[in-house]
């Protein structure tokens, strides 16, 4: 039976969700979970807490913990990762920094100027983890929770013979709420979803080939639809389709709905619904700050629940016994979708059986979706070329490019926010050390101050010629 290596088992939700799920599935009896964390704090309660599953619910499995990875990863069928590298402080300065210049970010893991950092510390890091998989369990797929998604899969695309797969619940959960607003059965809707990860379109929505969105879109005109998912309900409303994450998140990745206070109060009004600023890091500290003074896990429940919405023990059960499995996951675009560009990430349905897993092509999607979608796939490539070369120019382009943050800040705040996150966050990038963001002083310019005789453009010399007959 498998062995399966729990990298960063720290994390008190997605590590205790993963093992609790493998547990409860019959077909992994008999696996292996080396647990393994850079500390012994969290990593000892959290074996602990595996050790009294098991034998609470008289699984067959057994259970290692380490901090050294490479000895969690040897021999390992399956790697699964939940890093979070610099912790909560280092999530904390994602926040604070880009607030302090007027960025508001209501979960800053994904893009935005947090979402860029966060890729600058993860990326080498899994780079690292995936040279030992190389060496140790060469035939390993690689199960990757860390964010962002995007950036870090695009990046991990680039490693040669790596088996991987980016894992995320935004489809299935958001089909828990369209199965609600449609008043459907989720388990009767046919749906076709593809994009990019937190950025992936419901293409098709149907029930016994008759299509819903029809009865979808109708539902988001009455307000107490349209209030639960103001962000999405206005994509849908202007762009045709719906997305794969919550308000909160989609609000980071567009330019229309954090800009300003009159925006905010419009449309991230709705705490309870995912729209508040700094909601993802307030979370994360209050749980940090728990964990610190007690041991949160000596209060669950060891019972084995039912499996949850994540993909990871449905995909191994699927490769161990050859009973497919569909999911949606996030791969390298090797023209799955065909106005997308090939070698980033993107997500599409795909399924998993004992030959591996299998995306299908999806295609073109609709242009202003794929347009979308480019808004943020532009920075991701930048920011992955500035993790992997450890240049901050490209840094502070990709923060530029960011759609929020371009319709906040000029150039010039943007370089000196980028240029205060590279050092505030310098103890987690090594690669750029000894590197510093160029400065770019602004140029004063006198009062009437005349610029030098140069060519007009012809059609500015016609403007500027209309201009002094009106003047006349």
């Amino acid at each position: 039976m498998p062995k399966v290596a729990m990298i960063g088992a720290g994390s008190l939700v997605f590590c205790k969700t993963l093992v609790a799920d493998m547990l409860a599935t019959p077909a992994l009896a008999g696996s292996e979970y080396a647990l393994m964390a850079p500390t012994h704090r969290r990593l000892d309660r959290m074996h602990a807490f595996v050790d009294r599953m098991i034998a609470d619910n008289s699984v067959d499995a057994t259970v290692t913990s380490t901090t050294d990875r490479r000895v969690a990863l040897e021999g390992a069928d399956y790697v699964v990762i939940m890093i979070q590298v610099g912790g909560v402080e280092a999530f904390r300065l994602d926040y604070e920094i880009p607030m302090k210049y007027g960025v508001d970010q209501c979960i800053g893991d994904t893009l935005g100027p947090g979402g860029v950092f966060r890729a600058l510390r993860h990326i080498p890091a899994l780079m690292d983890i995936a040279s030992d998989m190389a060496a140790l369990c060469p035939s390993a797929l690689m199960l990757n929770y860390a964010n962002p998604m995007a950036m870090c899969c695009w990046a991990l695309g680039r490693v040669d013979g790596l088996r991987f797969v980016g894992l995320c619940h935004g489809v299935q959960t958001t089909m828990d709420l369209i199965a609600r607003y449609v008043g459907e059965k989720k388990e009767e809707i046919d749906f076709l979803a593809a994009g990019i990860n937190h950025m992936a379109w419901f293409l098709k929505l149907e029930k016994d080939g008759r299509d819903l969105y029809p009865v979808l879109k109708e539902n988001f005109e009455k307000p107490e639809y349209y209030v639960n998912e103001k962000v999405r309900g206005e994509v849908m409303r202007h762009f045709g389709y719906f997305m794969t994450e919550s308000t909160g998140h989609l609000s980071d990745y567009v330019p229309y709905f954090r800009k300003n206070k009159k925006a905010l109060d419009l449309y991230c009004d709705e705490p309870a619904f995912g729209g508040e600023t700094g909601a993802a890091y307030k979370y994360s500290k209050m749980v940090a700050d728990k964990a610190a003074s007690m041991d949160l896990l000596s209060m669950e429940s060891t019972l084995l629940p039912p499996r949850s919405a994540e993909y990871c023990s449905h995909i191994i059960e699927a490769i161990e016994t050859g009973r497919p499995f569909r999911f949606n996951g996030n791969v390298r675009n090797d023209s799955l979708i065909t106005n997308l560009p090939n070698g980033c990430c993107v997500e599409v349905p795909m399924h998993a059986d004992s030959l591996g897993l299998h995306p299908p092509v999806v295609g073109d999607l609709p242009a202003q979706l794929a347009a979308l979608n480019m808004t943020n796939v532009l920075v991701q490539g930048l920011a992955v070329e500035a993790a992997l070369t450890g240049d901050p120019e490209l840094v502070m382009q990709a923060v530029a490019l960011d759609p929020l943050t371009a319709a906040v800040l000029t150039l010039a705040d943007i370089r000196r926010m980028t240029a205060s996150m590279l050092e505030a966050e310098r103890p987690w990038l090594p690669q750029f050390e000894g590197k510093a963001l160029r400065p770019v002083p602004l140029i004063s310019v006198p009062p009437g101050t005349k610029g030098i005789d140069v060519p007009l453009d012809p059609a500015l010399a016609i403007a500027a010629r209309f201009s002094k007959l009106a003047e006349a």
